[in-house]
């Protein structure tokens, strides 16, 4: 990544009705906890455990995950998150001893139960995050480059674009569960249609069969 863009992630985010069983592939637990999210800003410790797939489900406790899978974690860190615009964010990240980082998110924060898993589509690496707990039956992919995401190849299985959404963030999540307004975003989304921005360049389909 180029030193001025160091800071920065750059990512377009969808709403997945339902991710397909061929993608479910190369998983990984995500257990994160949010010391601050407020106007955009947000403070975040995250544990990972690559190849990890728990079974998640709406009853599923993010310390209880920890406590079956703290010995699995294999990545941790703390990061500093600014305010999202035009799918841009400032994000500056540090690595952290995962036994520290485990007790972190154990003792403190608001938290955020996922298992993310890795795909290839197109020209693109994708990140499907499945969530568990509070934010159980929402599914939300996200395409990540080093620099603007335009022109981009979207999977038939993206309904409609969250890019710039702030109630889809992880870190307003964590405060502001799925299940509190699921259907209310349910009849918001009959009512006003499906939609794709289009200030990225050509959007075009890709399928996924």
């Amino acid at each position: 990544m180029s030193t001025e863009y160091a800071d920065f992630e750059f990512e377009r985010r969808f709403l997945v009705r339902e991710l397909p069983d061929a993608l479910r592939d190369a998983p990984s637990l995500i257990v994160q906890s949010y010391y601050l999210s407020d106007g955009g800003f947000a403070l975040r410790v995250r544990v990972q455990a690559a190849g990890v797939e728990a079974r998640l489900d709406s009853e599923s406790d993010p310390r209880d995950v920890l406590d079956a899978y703290g010995d699995k974690i294999d990545f941790a860190a703390v990061t500093v998150k600014g305010p999202a615009a035009g799918g841009t964010r400032y994000e500056a990240e540090r690595e952290l001893d995962p036994h520290v980082a485990v007790e972190l998110v154990r003792r403190g924060g608001a938290r955020v139960l996922k298992t993310r898993y890795a795909a290839w589509l197109g020209a693109d690496g994708w990140s499907i995050d499945v969530f568990g707990g509070a934010n159980d039956t929402l599914i939300v992919a996200e395409c990540e480059r080093s620099g603007p995401v335009t022109e981009l190849e979207i999977p038939d299985f993206c309904i409609t674009e969250l890019t710039d959404d702030r109630r889809f963030s992880n870190e307003s999540l964590a405060i502001s569960p799925y299940r509190e307004w699921s259907a209310g975003y349910a009849s918001e989304l009959a009512a006003s249609g499906t939609s794709f921005r289009d200030d990225f360049g050509q959007n075009r389909p890709l399928s996924t069969d």
